[in-house]
């Protein structure tokens, strides 16, 4: 049985995920990730990558998102919220498009995201 994250370990995590995109810093954000972390967004299949639009492994992660913050120089996120439940944080925010994201980061017992999710507006 997994345990319980505080609250505010969430919290924390929530913003310094934002932090280390902000910073541009893909060493940074993939520190926050388990090896075996699995990535699902519409954004991957058009970016080139797994159809099935999931991404398996720290590898693939670090290529997925160094190609996508090669094509996105002006990259920005701008906290509006963080939500929890005992195993996972839900960081709400407006990229630099204007386009509000929700961002579902599933951690496991170490508190490393093992599971995220990119859930964007259907329009």
């Amino acid at each position: 049985m997994s345990r319980f994250h505080q609250p505010s370990q969430l919290v924390t995590l929530g913003r310094t995920w934002v932090e280390a995109w902000n910073a541009r810093d893909l060493e940074r954000v993939l520190t926050l990730y388990d090896e075996d972390a699995v990535m699902t967004s519409d954004r991957i299949p058009a970016m080139g990558f797994d159809a099935s639009g999931t991404v398996r492994g720290k590898e693939s992660l670090r290529a997925y998102w160094g190609k996508a913050l090669g094509l996105l120089p002006e990259l920005h996120f701008s906290l509006i919220d963080v939500f929890v439940s005992p195993d996972s944080v839900m960081v709400f925010y407006q990229n630099e498009r204007g386009k509000k994201i929700c961002e579902y980061l599933r951690v496991n017992d170490a508190g490393l995201i093992v599971q995220g999710s990119a859930n964007h507006l259907p329009h």
